[in-house]
């Protein structure tokens, strides 16, 4: 029968052995923390993203209609 000695009195080698043999893998689950983003705070990439459209026109006036308004007179 082997005697029992409590894990702090082992050497480092042996704590190592049996902490490897208690470690598990995560499966599928992520253990990373997840923040949801502040929506009341200013986001530029946001901001920015008017100009980044392929709208060419400016509000109601529509300058491809009045060219081709014009071409028809």
């Amino acid at each position: 029968m082997k005697q029992f000695v409590p894990f702090e009195k082992l050497s480092k080698r042996k704590q190592r052995e049996i902490t490897r043999k208690q470690r598990q893998s995560w499966g599928e689950l992520n253990p990373v923390t997840r923040v949801t983003k502040n929506l009341m705070a200013y986001d530029r990439a946001k901001a920015r993203r008017w100009n980044d459209d392929d709208y060419s026109g400016g509000g109601l006036f529509d300058f491809k209609y009045v060219k081709a308004m014009l071409n028809l007179l």
